[in-house]
């Protein structure tokens, strides 16, 4: 499985706070089943409040892919991030001072949960001109898709990939992100699973059980599809 969504780099946002952390989680992922994992730390792009993909993110992320390698745990690490959709986030990700996962067209974008949905509509439609294709991270967590299921319809319709987080179907984020996870899934609109894990202790990123949940409620192939196929092909930039 690849986890296309994790906070395993340490000491750049809410996640990992040390490489110990970070090894920690890369331990748990491997006895989950998985094998590559997109970093996706918080990425802001507010005047007051910066979080660029610069020579200090890369060199933490070589520094744990080394560590990773060199303690035999066999997950593969590719560079990403969760960028926050506001402020001059499109044209930060135009530069390259925000990147995409793994150098595709891919980039993974979240919101303020509070966000209205003409706002992610406008952003993302921005994001398409561009040539990007975006993955939503959480949808099931806004309330603009809580309130109105169908605004995330039309950004389907528009182009857009949706991620779903572990933990909602489990009820980490409250009964309504469970039951719109859960109405993602049985419309099959979701595209991927991921962890979206901060630590080796809260929101681990363990799949092997979010695997094991979709098999049996929908079908092996579904979970197959989500948490192995199609991240695996966002990372080497292909159509899904």
């Amino acid at each position: 499985m690849y986890d296309l969504h994790c906070h395993i780099l340490y000491g750049v946002d809410d996640g990992a706070d040390t490489v110990f952390e970070s090894l920690e989680m890369a331990e748990i992922a491997r006895e989950g089943g998985t094998k590559g994992i997109v970093v996706t730390p918080h990425s802001y792009s507010s005047p007051t409040e910066l979080n660029f993909w610069d020579a200090d993110m890369k060199k933490r992320f070589n520094n744990l892919q080394k560590e990773i390698e060199e303690r035999g745990l066999g997950i593969k690490l590719f560079p990403g991030q969760e960028i926050f959709g506001r402020g001059e986030f499109v044209e930060h990700l135009l530069s390259g001072e925000l990147i995409t996962i793994n150098g595709s067209r891919y980039p993974l974008v979240e919101f303020p949960f509070a966000v209205r949905s003409k706002y992610v509509i406008e952003k993302m439609g921005q994001l398409i001109s561009e040539g990007f294709i975006p993955i939503i991270a959480h949808p099931e967590r806004y309330t603009f898709v809580s309130e109105n299921f169908d605004s995330l319809t039309e950004l389907k319709k528009m182009g857009c990939l949706v991620q779903i987080n572990t933990g909602s179907f489990k009820g980490v984020f409250g009964s309504t992100a469970k039951s719109i996870s859960e109405k993602i899934l049985d419309k099959r609109m979701a595209d991927f699973v991921a962890s979206d894990a901060h630590s080796p202790f809260v929101r681990s990123p363990f799949l092997a059980d979010a695997h094991e949940h979709i098999s049996e409620r929908y079908s092996t192939d579904y979970a197959e599809r989500l948490l192995s196929l199609n991240p695996k092909a966002i990372i080497q930039n292909k159509t899904i």
